[in-house]
């Protein structure tokens, strides 16, 4: 894939940002890879948002998407999925963001007090994503003070906590509908409707439910 263009990055200051890496760290429940965030989505059990995301690249390979939802922890659910990289869906590149908005909204109104915890601790400062060397989902140091990137994800959870207060809470943010893709499913199943709280059953939408929205439409912070 072609690195973005630096015209895309965005220049943050790390004393005046929420800043996450590691999920024991001040911000580290705003990471995919956080624990304590429990999902559910078509009936199965999934530990973290990173599994469920990972899970998301195959929905044509239902016997990967049960190996990496079966990983014990994040990181081993990423990699199981990585030496199948390149048969990952063919919109691979243009649903990622979509699914990525999706999964954390997942984690939000399925684990409502939780993470709202979390997104307001952040209390009105820019969210990043400090990486090694993603400049896309995150934003590398540049020194110890200046990071840059398009920091794709923290701006998906500035979104996702704008969203969350102007609605007055995460409890009215859902259900939430399914991502208006191709072939959105999980086991050979359909994905549908996802309610509230991790436990519940998702169910199908009546047949006067408005259509699912399209998430690849809505702007970035």
């Amino acid at each position: 894939m072609t690195p973005p263009a630096q015209a895309n990055y965005r220049h943050y200051l790390r004393a005046e940002c929420a800043v996450f890496n590691k999920t024991k760290e001040r911000f580290g429940g705003l990471s995919n890879m956080a624990g304590g965030f429990p999902l559910e989505v078509a009936g199965v059990r999934i530990r973290t948002s990173e599994a469920l995301y990972q899970a998301c690249r195959f929905p044509h390979m239902p016997d990967l998407q049960r190996e990496i939802i079966d990983e014990r922890s994040p990181m081993a659910a990423k990699m199981r999925g990585k030496p199948f990289r390149s048969k990952s869906r063919g919109d691979w590149d243009e649903v990622r963001v979509a699914l990525m908005r999706w999964t954390i909204r997942v984690k939000l109104v399925q684990n409502p007090r939780t993470f709202e915890a979390v997104l307001e601790e952040t209390r009105d400062l820019p969210i990043v994503e400090h990486s090694r060397r993603d400049r896309f989902w995150g934003a590398v140091a540049l020194n110890d003070e200046e990071l840059e990137g398009q920091n794709v994800l923290g701006r998906l959870l500035m979104e996702l906590r704008q969203e969350m207060r102007e609605a007055g809470g995460p409890e009215h943010l859902g259900p939430l509908q399914p991502v208006d893709i191709p072939d959105f499913s999980l086991f050979g199943s359909p994905i549908g409707i996802i309610r509230t709280q991790a436990g519940a059953r998702p169910v199908e939408p009546p047949d006067d439910e408005p259509p699912a929205t399209t998430f690849v439409e809505q702007k970035l912070i």
